[in-house]
């Protein structure tokens, strides 16, 4: 079989016209953070920048007499759904901590849009005592109607789960999200990081405590939107391993110990966590003791007071090898040279994992490569893969790809990325995007006024800048239709997950 790397050669060299050879990743990734203020709910600061969107959902947990107003939509709809809205969470403040100091100016912009979740998040874990808030929105009924969240008349129905109606993922990817944020702001703000990491441990426990899926608790009410098909296993190691890192706290390593092995995906999505959590983890075992780069880092926001890493170091604890292990099993089955490569590529380079809205997939495991990469080169580590020897530039060569892909390095000339280049999607499958602004038309449109909108073949009235959607077909191409949801949808965590490897391009750095 002809090599898929055979294919991106020679796609690169047939491109021509509007593709940059240099891409501005910078501006790329300034758009990709400006995109999180199209999704915003709740009430609109002074200084939206994304002045076609308004206020919306200020009523949201009425019905339940409480405030669970804020947090984001979490594509092209008017629900709130914190599962994956806690992962798109999680994956912005680990951009923030891997790849802040490559963000300039735009790591405000990153905190920005983590704290408008968090906000929300703390909230839905608070509000209640014994019990946390998982979502606003009926969306049976919501994905029946075609209007703008400003005019939602629809059922802001609310879900929770409890220790009666668990739902240890939901719960352990909040508290992810929550511990994570808490290391970003430990520096800027240390009274909210300490309520963030002291919330996401009263969160943890309770995932812990009360075992179960939130799918069989809230059966149709997130199936078949958001189900936990991978499981809460994964949460729960993910959940943890965030924690670990936050607190440095033995408990949680003994704790994900106990969890024993888990999956060996080649997927890393807001669903299945396994390859998160094994990247993560494997830091571990590749910060070394005796190497500079490290002993340096020893210092700063990610690796601050490890009186555990330390004792694991110098006792050469090896407990966290199989975790390692594990991510570098990962990165044999994506690399398309590997004999255990399970991924597919598109003739023009693109990885594909599944029809429906690959892109979030493959800006997933993007952000792992160059995650990975990053700490092979600080510590000089190579893998294998079979018989070939793995340098830290294989897997950012990929990542690289990928990237370029996305912003308009393809077969057609597309940037996935809206408003960035001058081809992108015009037609994307995005409610407030594709209907009147409510400035310019005030009046209510209504469940169904919206559908003439939704069939037409006009652009979308409102760029929706730096979304990027579900992505080209297997064979690179994409139609640019409203209705094709499953190529034509933005949602938050396939940006969340493309900040960092934006950031490390937009660098220009190489480490």
């Amino acid at each position: 079989m002809t090599s898929p790397f055979f294919f991106v050669f020679l796609f690169s060299s047939l491109l021509t016209g509007n593709v940059d050879a240099n891409p501005n990743y910078r501006e790329a990734l300034s758009k990709s953070l400006l995109f999180f203020q199209g999704q915003r709910s709740g009430r609109l600061p002074r200084g939206q920048q994304l002045s076609w969107r308004a206020s919306s959902g200020l009523s949201d947990g009425s019905s339940a007499h409480v405030d669970l107003t804020g947090g984001y939509y979490d594509a092209g709809d008017n629900v709130k759904f914190n599962f994956p809205m806690a992962f798109t969470t999680t994956m912005l403040s680990w951009s923030a901590l891997e790849y802040g100091k490559r963000m300039g100016p735009e790591l405000q912009n990153a905190r920005v849009n983590i704290r408008w979740a968090t906000d929300y998040l703390l909230k839905c874990a608070r509000a209640t005592p014994g019990k946390l808030y998982v979502g606003v929105g009926d969306p049976n009924v919501d994905h029946k109607c075609w209007e703008r969240p400003e005019d939602m008349d629809t059922p802001r129905t609310v879900y929770s789960v409890s220790p009666s109606n668990p739902g240890s993922d939901v719960a352990a990817e909040t508290a992810a999200a929550l511990a994570a944020a808490s290391m970003v702001f430990r520096k800027v703000d240390s009274t909210y990081s300490r309520l963030l990491l002291a919330t996401a441990k009263d969160v943890m426990q309770f995932a812990i405590q009360y075992r179960g899926a939130y799918s069989d608790s809230l059966s149709s009410s997130v199936c078949p939107f958001y189900c936990s098909y991978s499981g809460y296993k994964d949460e729960l190691m993910w959940g943890a391993s965030w924690l670990l890192r936050a607190t440095n706290n033995p408990y949680y390593a003994n704790f994900i110990k106990s969890l024993g092995g888990g999956d060996q995906p080649d997927i890393f999505s807001w669903d299945n966590k396994y390859a998160g959590a094994y990247v993560l983890l494997s830091r571990v075992c590749l910060v070394s003791y005796k190497n500079p780069c490290f002993s340096i880092r020893l210092s700063d926001s990610l690796i601050q007071n490890h009186y555990f890493w330390q004792r694991a170091l110098l006792n050469k604890d090896i407990n966290f090898e199989p975790y390692k292990q594990a991510a570098e099993n990962f990165m044999c089955q994506i690399l398309p040279d590997s004999p255990s490569s399970s991924t597919q590529y598109t003739q023009g380079g693109l990885m594909y994992k599944l029809p429906q809205s690959n892109l979030q997939y493959v800006t997933s495991i993007t952000f792992l490569l160059t995650t990975y990469a990053k700490y092979m080169k600080a510590t000089k580590h190579t893998f294998n893969c079979g018989n070939s020897v793995i340098v830290p530039n294989a897997l950012i060569s990929l990542s690289k790809r990928q990237v370029d892909y996305i912003i308009g390095d393809n077969p057609i000339r597309m940037s996935y990325m809206v408003g960035f280049g001058s081809n992108f999607p015009k037609r994307i499958h995005h409610r407030a995007s594709s209907l009147p602004s409510h400035s310019l038309h005030s009046k209510s449109l209504g469940c169904n006024g919206g559908f003439q909108s939704f069939y037409t073949q006009n652009p979308n009235p409102n760029i929706l800048t730096g979304a990027i959607v579900g992505g080209p077909n297997q064979n690179d191409g994409y139609p640019d239709q409203r209705d094709d949801y499953s190529h034509s949808e933005p949602a938050t965590y396939i940006n969340a997950a493309f900040v960092g490897p934006l950031a490390y391009f937009a660098s220009g750095r190489a480490g």
